[in-house]
């Protein structure tokens, strides 16, 4: 019934997403981003702006830079973003390993388009996510967008939610890690799209940057596949 009750919100303009408040992880997240003392927040595959909204309401005073892709979604984040000063839009872009430009497969739920297209299993079980049409889109670097917001050496926390294209978005900050105190991923159990790796390779990947798990939230259950297919992980180096 909530699911389909989003989607009809959807279809009409509108995104029905949990209250913040109401669910236990995020004032963990803000606990541990204070107990970090991070001072700035990537908010990468903003969407229209729910995780920024989230953090901020429990608690989270610092600042948080947003990057979109999808016009859509940018043109809503622009709006949301307007009322707070400590909170910064980019230009839309997506974030990746190389600069440059692609394309970017939407979705009728604006949060599941994706860089990668579906794998054919979840195009016959997922029917919902699937494409809709593409749209051309900017790709930065997770170090360009440290020169471009972040240039006075602020500890950043890298939030990427980019519906499988996390590995790119890692590989983009090579050589910038130092500057990386933190990193919430979604991963996947069940890749869903063409070419997404599962969870194992990059919890190795942090784990040889010095990020180790300190929050795992449950994510997606799929009735269809019978499993739940992601979960966020939260990494952060080993306090001495």
């Amino acid at each position: 019934m909530v699911g389909f009750t989003r989607k009809l919100a959807r279809r009409i303009g509108f995104d029905i997403t949990p209250f913040p408040g109401g669910a236990k992880h995020w004032a963990q997240i803000v606990s541990l981003l204070a107990r970090h003392e991070v001072g700035c927040v990537f908010d990468i595959g903003a969407n229209v702006g729910q995780y920024a909204n989230a953090i901020r309401k429990n608690g989270y005073p610092g600042r948080i830079v947003s990057f979109e892709p999808l016009s859509s979604a940018h043109a809503q984040l622009t709006g949301r973003s307007a009322g707070d000063p400590n909170w910064d839009l980019a230009p839309r872009t997506a974030v990746g390993a190389v600069p440059g430009e692609t394309q970017i497969h939407m979705s009728a739920e604006s949060d599941m388009s994706s860089i990668l297209p579906l794998d054919a299993t979840a195009h016959e079980r997922l029917a919902s996510t699937r494409s809709t049409g593409t749209e051309t889109v900017p790709v930065t670097t997770v170090a360009d967008a440290l020169a471009a917001h972040a240039s006075d050496g602020t500890p950043i926390f890298l939030k990427s939610d980019t519906q499988g294209f996390e590995a790119q978005v890692l590989a983009g900050a090579a050589g910038y890690w130092d500057r990386i105190t933190g990193v919430q991923l979604e991963l996947s159990i069940q890749p869903i799209y063409e070419g997404q790796p599962d969870h194992l390779p990059l919890l190795e990947q942090l784990a040889t940057q010095g990020l180790r798990p300190h929050l795992v939230i449950p994510g997606y259950w799929s009735r269809h596949y019978g499993r739940m297919l992601e979960y966020d992980v939260v990494c952060f180096r080993d306090e001495l």
